[in-house]
């Protein structure tokens, strides 16, 4: 059966008519898969794909280090530091939270190709004793807020087509990790497909299906909007939005002295950086020109420029994004309604595809291109951005390697998730044994005044596993 002429005049004018090689071969239902895969393709999207790979070509997306005189790393606030500030700033979270004005959005799409793990990644059991997953650490810290503040702060979880089944699945087995189901809105990222490096061309990764890659966690905002998050966060009263992501199970979204400097600064975004120490380190930055605040990718800074350092010993640009961002609703609402698009970023990965003669390959090398957006390029857009620097052993430990790697792995994020632990206890007045592996409850514990109060009553969990123990220990 020949290919019907409304997918041919909607291939061949981008040239993709290979794409319908095997339609000869496929079943009926096969066949209805990838018209239907084909139709929902955007063209332009595309188009806009292609364009940016013929750049890439040409100039290998390098930034010349003349662009770098007039740019600088904008003015930090930093948690803790124990002033007035902080106290307006935590007195002002503090009732943020108690209010439920504030939203969260977990990014749990992707693939998580990296990590060598074949389920979403929030299902990976990263606590050393308890074997809580990355959901059960994020989505404790909202069950403590709702202990401390008695207020029920809306959650939106972003997935992927290669974790949305699963993770639904998995966090209704949990009972979703103790939260109410209503709580809980799930919206699903979109897609992008992949360009053959030498071709120019898309790629098949099954005979009836087109290879297609996560749209970056730039996507959550078209995302949210389609899959009616947005109405959903309006309708209960949600002012501002902190969105985070699920590889970092130090990470502090909801830190009411971080969210307490965005509300009383004013600005449309706010986003947390850490200090960067080597220049090497695989982190963009956050950096400001002409009054504009923008990221700028790891990649994109020439090794000079990286080096660079200030006379206090700091990096010239040193400001490293983590991947946590609070935005005002009205601004993500602005935005949405405005023509703006996020721009493209590209990507030389692994792709497996069917070759010419219908064979699955797996390339040992990379082959072509994904491409992505990336939501902190939101920042220009905004009227003012908050950069508020935090300490990386208080709230960075990303998961991104498999076991054994030298950083970002299951072995280095446990030994930040111990130190974190043993340091806060004994902050509170409670000894820790040496070579003791401890463990603080994300869901009974939101802060160090609740290890405090702990402290001080004298009565202490038991050293055991097998119960709802605030603190475990072996």
């Amino acid at each position: 059966m020949p290919a019907p002429t409304t997918l041919l005049s909607l291939l061949e004018p981008h040239g993709e008519q290979h794409l319908l090689a095997y339609w000869d071969q496929l079943s009926e239902e096969e066949r209805n898969g990838l018209q239907s895969q084909l139709m929902a393709i955007d063209w332009s999207e595309v188009t806009a794909c292609k364009k940016l790979v013929e750049a890439h070509h040409e100039k290998k997306s390098i930034v010349k280090p003349q662009g770098f005189e007039n740019i600088a790393t904008p003015r930090c606030q930093k948690l803790g530091e124990q002033d007035t500030a902080t106290s307006d700033a935590l007195r002002r979270g503090h009732e943020c939270l108690r209010t439920a004005q504030v939203g969260a959005i977990l990014m749990a799409g992707g693939q998580g190709t990296r990590l060598g793990f074949n389920e979403p990644k929030g299902t990976f059991p990263i606590a050393t004793i308890s074997k809580a997953t990355l959901f059960d650490v994020l989505l404790g810290q909202l069950r403590a807020i709702k202990k401390r503040f008695g207020s029920r702060i809306p959650l939106g979880i972003m997935t992927s087509a290669s974790t949305d089944t699963a993770t639904r699945k998995f966090l209704a087995e949990a009972n979703f990790c103790g939260l109410d189901a209503d709580q809980i809105f799930f919206f699903c990222q979109g897609n992008l497909p992949a360009v053959d490096a030498t071709t120019g061309s898309l790629l098949l990764d099954a005979c009836d299906h087109v290879a297609v890659a996560p749209d970056g966690h730039g996507g959550m905002l078209q995302a949210l909007i389609e899959g009616g998050g947005l109405d959903w966060f309006r309708q209960q009263d949600c002012r501002t939005l902190v969105s985070f992501q699920v590889d970092n199970p130090l990470a502090k979204p909801l830190d009411p002295e971080f969210l307490g400097y965005h509300l009383l600064s004013g600005s449309s975004l706010s986003t947390q950086v850490i200090p960067k120490i080597d220049p090497e380190e695989r982190v963009g930055v956050v950096t400001e020109s002409d009054g504009v605040t923008r990221i700028i990718e790891y990649s994109d800074l020439p090794q000079p420029i990286a080096a660079e350092r200030l006379p206090d010993g700091r990096l010239r640009f040193f400001a490293g994004s983590i991947g946590i961002h609070a935005f005002e609703t009205h601004f993500l609402e602005d935005v949405a309604s405005s023509q703006a698009s996020l721009p493209l970023h590209i990507a030389h990965k692994k792709v497996p595809f069917i070759n010419e003669h219908g064979r699955f390959i797996k390339p040992s090398a990379p082959n072509a291109f994904k491409f992505e957006r990336f939501i902190f390029d939101l920042m220009p857009l905004a009227d003012s951005v908050t950069v508020v620097e935090i300490d990386p052993a208080e709230g960075f430990a990303p998961l991104k390697n498999p076991s054994g790697a030298s950083q970002d792995s299951p072995e280095t994020v446990r030994q930040a998730l111990n130190a974190y632990a043993i340091r806060h206890l004994e902050q509170a007045g409670i000894i820790v044994a040496s070579g003791a592996h401890v463990e603080i409850d994300t869901a009974s514990v939101f802060d160090d005044e609740d290890l405090r109060l702990i402290a001080t009553s004298g009565v202490f969990p038991k050293n055991r596993i097998d119960g709802p123990h605030i603190i475990r220990a072996i």
